[in-house]
């Protein structure tokens, strides 16, 4: 394993004293106009906006818009200053002011990269082009979660959807069930365990690792580190664990969860389906990044999605964005997105620790449609609330069954449209009177058929699903996630909240497990439940614990 340095973003030489902290939004005159220009634009059912980026048409048809609005928002992104944000974010600048660091995931993607980015890359494939050639590896283990788990299962399940003669099994959660259902019947000297984990020191992986571990041993794997790599920024924690050097692939500090896609996180991809996907991945989304390093604001993707995010959740008030793919290959896109979208901008303060002041990060939720229009749509049509939804359709399949992709389109669309137009009273009392119905029926049931419309909606259309066009759809998401963090004022690129979680599950860990932990104060109910538990746990390791318990 090469030692020579990890690759460092370049000096970071502006603000060297201090670092300029964004305005207070309130108190910006180019957010109480752009504020008053989007209260008072409308939807404009009658005119096509449409921007076409890396085989991807997105069509912000459905967004509120006006001359007005535009003027707004160029002004308001002036402010904050936007060139300057985005050249830092893209050539390695200090980008993560809390913690200190670029957010640099972009580098991982570059179709020049750094000399030891480039190396990394080809120890990777190097390393699948062994197992290929040697036809190793019939199952894979793969253990990560979050950052380390999402963006792979997307990966796999959509070019991987049909079969490969590689099996990928993931286990992220630290349920033992998870953990007991995947090895079953696996053969333990033909599968090869992925340990994702940037830190190696995520307790869900490293448990769940452990027990990887124990299975091989016992089923007589003579040199079970052997079938172990690990992905990490802490390659020495990773060779304490007794993983080989050349099992080890590397991650950089700059390289946050949410984004390790771009890197070896992505071996477990390359084995299972091929280097060549995770190559077309990258190119895609390095794609996306020139866009939106170039493209002005009014043809811009990641900023045109960005400013209707934040029109739509701090000034219309909806609470949520709803994600639609209609394209089953992409069932994993709606965590992976969720993770993205609630973990980057879960935040209710700003730079300088000051409350934002207006709503920031839409719960994300969705499922794939049709699923999704027989589950929650009515929600979506009539509820109280309603949600903004991210249409996301390909053009044309991977598959021959013409009726079946019709029938998709078609109904992406048509729930697109109502969406759009809703029902009027006096349209669904027609429709009745047209069924036969008598008119006092007739006009009591259009109550309960009307809907407003007006709904606002994103429809991303894919040339096709290749690796380009999803890398591309990913970068364009992380932009969009940056711009909307940048206008807010907040920091998308930490998480000190499940940072917190995390150091309270250590402490409820030793006690629930029978350790005295001193001056621990907890509430009522938390005090209650570890006593609980603990007497539980107790009971079951002398065996005293039946079924019935």
């Amino acid at each position: 394993m090469r030692t020579s340095p990890m690759p460092c973003p370049p000096p970071y030489t502006e603000n060297t004293d201090t670092v300029a902290l964004p305005a207070e939004l309130a108190a910006m005159p180019q957010w109480s106009e752009f504020s008053a220009a989007a209260q008072s634009a409308s939807i404009q059912t009658n005119a096509l906006r449409v921007i076409n980026v890396a085989g991807i048409a997105l069509d912000i048809s459905g967004q509120v818009t006006s001359p007005r609005l535009v003027n707004a928002t160029a002004q308001l992104l002036q402010a904050r200053h936007l060139d300057q944000a985005r050249s830092t974010l893209l050539q390695g600048g200090i980008s993560n002011l809390t913690e200190d660091r670029p957010a640099w995931h972009t580098a991982l993607r570059a179709p020049a990269p750094a000399e030891d980015i480039a190396f990394e890359r080809e120890r990777m494939n190097a390393f699948v082009r062994l197992a290929d050639s040697e036809r190793r590896w019939r199952n894979i283990i793969h253990i990560g979660i979050g950052g380390s788990d999402w963006g792979v299962r997307l990966s796999v399940n959509a070019f991987g959807y049909a079969g490969a003669w590689r099996q990928v099994h993931f286990v992220a959660n630290i349920d033992g069930h998870a953990m007991q259902g995947c090895l079953a019947g696996l053969d333990p000297h033909d599968t090869l365990v992925v340990l994702a984990s940037k830190s190696f020191t995520t307790a869900e992986t490293l448990q769940n690792g452990q027990r990887a571990l124990e299975w091989l041993l016992a089923s007589g794997v003579k040199n079970p580190h052997s079938q172990i790599v690990a992905i990490t920024a802490k390659p020495q924690l990773a060779k304490q664990w007794g993983i080989p050097d050349s099992n080890i692939f590397r991650l950089w500090d700059w390289v946050g969860g949410r984004f390790s896609l771009w890197s070896a996180v992505n071996l477990t991809t390359a084995l299972a389906i091929s280097v060549d996907i995770v190559a077309g991945m990258q190119a895609g989304a390095a794609a996306m990044d020139s866009h939106f390093n170039t493209a002005p604001i009014a043809e811009n993707a990641p900023v045109q999605m960005a400013v209707s995010g934040v029109i739509n959740r701090s000034l219309l008030g909806y609470g949520s964005l709803n994600i639609a793919p209609y394209d089953f290959r992409l069932a994993n896109l709606v965590p992976y997105i969720q993770q993205l979208e609630m973990e980057s901008l879960g935040k209710s303060v700003n730079l300088a620790g000051d409350p934002v002041g207006v709503p920031t990060g839409p719960a994300v939720w969705g499922m794939p449609g049709t699923d999704a229009q027989h589950t929650f749509f009515q929600w979506l049509h009539q509820g109280s609330d309603g949600a903004p939804v991210d249409f996301i359709v390909c053009q044309d399949p991977d598959h021959t069954w013409t009726n079946h992709h019709q029938s998709l389109l078609a109904n992406c669309l048509a729930q697109r449209e109502a969406l759009l137009k809703g029902k009027s009273y006096d349209s669904a009392l027609h429709e009745n009177l047209q069924a036969g119905m008598a008119l006092p029926q007739a006009q009591w049931l259009a109550k309960h058929r009307m809907h407003a419309g007006g709904r606002p909606s994103n429809l991303l259309v894919l040339s096709r699903l290749s690796p380009y066009t999803l890398g591309a759809l990913l970068a364009l998401y992380e932009h969009k996630v940056f711009v909307q963090a940048l206008i807010w004022g907040i920091n998308p690129f930490d998480q000190w909240g499940v940072e917190y979680g995390k150091v309270l599950a250590t402490d409820i860990l030793q006690a629930i497990s029978g350790q005295k932990v001193p001056n621990q104060a907890h509430d009522a109910s938390t005090a209650h439940w570890i006593e609980l538990f603990s007497s539980s746990q107790q009971r079951r390791s002398s065996g005293a614990c039946s079924d019935n318990d």
